[in-house]
């Protein structure tokens, strides 16, 4: 170890970023960050998916059919953050205010009012009030709307924040259930290693899309349904990986002498075999997050899916589907989920390369 810190440049030895946090980095974590930085084009696609992530969060603020702030009657009112009734701007209904309306724009007017509007005054289930639909790409619609009329660059802004939501959801889940019962697998090994993996042999032969119908019958489906159900089918994917580390590391010398001393086999596992599996873990990670998210688009794009209305990517593209004559709908879909896949692939290579031991400093 010490031979590798001394190859290591003086710059990395201790960044603004981990002063500031107070976190101690050990070579090999260095070594790993420059790797991972040398990768010219997993590390600018990885800041690039986090920018377009980070503003996908701010989705309501960025799309949205209520104003961010209205000044009516020397009153600051924030639309996007609490209801106000019809009522409250001297109308005569109890229910939520249509901001769209031209009575509220009268209202404003004559209360000496204004209201400042997100970038795009549409959300992801807001209608147009004129038709025919779908439109093309306009000045006021800049992806076009769809053949509900509604505008399609909410809905990409919307879906993408709930398909990447959803991948990272499943991918963390799916870890957490696939390394502990590799570990233990691993870690015990004999008939309870042989039992699993049979059980496991089965589980995967299993036909996936059959079951996907069953369930699609029996439950109505939703954003946590999908959840689980994909994640009784996507949690095997670590386990061979993880198992094998185990198995290689449960008879070293060091995993014998933590026995030999009386330490529980939960803190062998977990704090001594556990960090070496977790190399092969974290770069397979990606790999499950872009299946989690192209699952997820399938599903919809079959209709089997989230409900309908939700601001999805894939029923998006069985929208250009079944109307040829707006392409834009179909290329949309197309651009935006290639864009998603493309760069979630280039950060699984950069982060395959953080983590390859045979990438040194030059």
């Amino acid at each position: 170890m010490s031979d590798t810190a001394d190859t290591l440049p003086e710059t990395y030895s201790g960044t603004a970023v981990h002063r500031v946090l107070g976190l101690r980095v050990t070579p090999i974590n260095r070594r790993r960050w420059e790797n991972f930085r040398r990768n010219r084009r997993g590390y600018w696609s990885t800041i690039l998916f986090l920018v377009v992530f980070v503003l996908s969060l701010f989705a309501e603020v960025i799309a949205n059919d209520r104003p961010l702030v209205v000044s009516y009657e020397g009153e600051l009112k924030f639309p996007i953050l609490f209801v106000y009734t019809d009522e409250e701007f001297g109308g005569f209904l109890p229910t939520e205010a249509n901001y769209k309306e031209p009575f509220f724009q009268e209202a404003l007017e004559a209360g000496g009012g204004w209201a400042l509007w997100p970038l795009i005054e549409y959300d992801y289930r807001t209608p147009k009030a004129e038709g025919p639909f779908p439109q093309a790409p306009s000045a006021e619609n800049w992806l076009g709307t769809d053949d509900q009329g509604r505008d399609v660059m909410a809905r990409v802004i919307y879906g993408y924040r709930l398909s990447v939501l959803f991948g990272i959801m499943l991918t963390i889940l799916s870890t957490i259930i696939g390394v502990a019962a590799g570990a233990v697998q691993g870690y015990y090994g004999g008939w309870l290693d042989l039992v699993a993996q049979r059980f496991i042999e089965i589980w995967e032969g299993m036909p996936f899309f059959f079951i996907i119908l069953i369930f699609s019958a029996l439950f109505v489906p939703g954003f946590w349904t999908l959840l689980a159900i994909l994640l009784v089918f996507s949690w095997t994917a670590l386990v061979a990986v993880v198992r094998a580390e185990f198995l290689r590391a449960r008879n070293f010398d060091y995993v014998r002498a933590a026995r030999a001393l009386g330490v529980s086999n939960a803190v062998i596992m977990f704090k001594h075999l556990l960090p070496n599996a977790m190399v092969a873990t974290i770069t397979f990670m990606p790999f499950i997050l872009t299946g989690a998210i192209t699952s997820l688009t399938a599903l919809d794009l079959l209709g089997l899916g989230l409900p309908p209305g939700s601001p999805s990517l894939g029923e998006l593209l069985a929208q250009g589907k079944a109307n040829l004559q707006a392409p834009w709908l179909g290329i949309t879909g197309f651009l935006v989920i290639s864009f998603m896949l493309t760069l979630v692939m280039f950060m699984a290579e950069a982060v395959r390369d953080a983590f390859d031991p045979r990438k040194t400093f030059t």
